[in-house]
């Protein structure tokens, strides 16, 4: 046989192979999940001062006086610059109310700034609560808490989701009296997804104890479809 001829019989013996692996009468896709669970290394807060005045100049004055009163705290606690960034910063108009029904009248103004801050360690977020009111801020708006490094939980969720995969192909191959070969493909669904953790709105009192917080456990999820061989 001539080196063509064994060229194009080898050509159509690796497209019949293909066609086999790919023919979907002889495979199985399924769908697993996997979880793997992490304690949160960081914490974080939205925290700001808002102020009224009766000009815009004033509020601007005061707040700007109580703003940095928490910067300076945050800075004693040993927050780095690079950990507070500024989220919001708003003036608006207060109106009065008419009693007649006519327009409403500018009574004052309200100017709010609000910071975000990441906290490296998860047990200074009860201290940070408590600075940052002693220090001026009337607004706690959300805390919450991360992971610094979540790629060992990753993976373990990725591994655990072909392995759901895995079972829930051997289940429904073995009730239709066949079994699960090689691994044909493998997708990830959307990518692993880290659960956020999020506090409750935080409303200071004028004496009370240290404020409590609980960092729990984070959640890191992945979903993958698998398409099995089946024998």
């Amino acid at each position: 046989m001539s080196r063509t001829a064994l060229t194009a019989a080898a050509l159509v013996l690796g497209m019949s192979l293909a066609a086999a692996q790919a023919d979907p009468a002889h495979t199985i896709t399924v769908q697993g999940q996997g979880e793997a669970h992490g304690a949160p290394d960081e914490a974080q807060l939205s925290a700001g001062v808002s102020t009224v005045a009766p000009t815009a100049d004033a509020a601007l004055a005061q707040n700007a006086r109580k703003m940095t009163a928490v910067f300076d705290a945050l800075k004693r606690m040993g927050v780095p610059e690079s950990a507070i960034q500024t989220s919001n910063f708003s003036v608006q108009p207060q109106y009065a109310d008419n009693a007649h029904g006519g327009r409403q009248s500018i009574a004052g103004y309200e100017v709010s700034n609000q910071v975000d801050v990441m906290l490296d360690d998860t047990k200074m977020l009860g201290p940070a609560l408590d600075t940052l009111v002693g220090a001026g801020a009337n607004q706690i708006n959300s805390v919450g808490f991360a992971i610094k490094d979540p790629a060992a939980l990753k993976t373990a969720a990725r591994a655990a989701a072909v392995a759901d995969a895995l079972a829930r192909a051997q289940t429904y191959a073995h009730a239709a009296g066949a079994s699960v070969g090689t691994v044909v493909t493998i997708s990830e669904n959307g990518g692993s997804e880290i659960a956020p953790m999020r506090g409750m709105l935080f409303k200071p009192m004028a004496a009370r104890a240290p404020t409590p917080v609980a960092a729990g456990e984070m959640d890191v999820t992945a979903n993958v479809t698998v398409t099995f061989e089946l024998k």
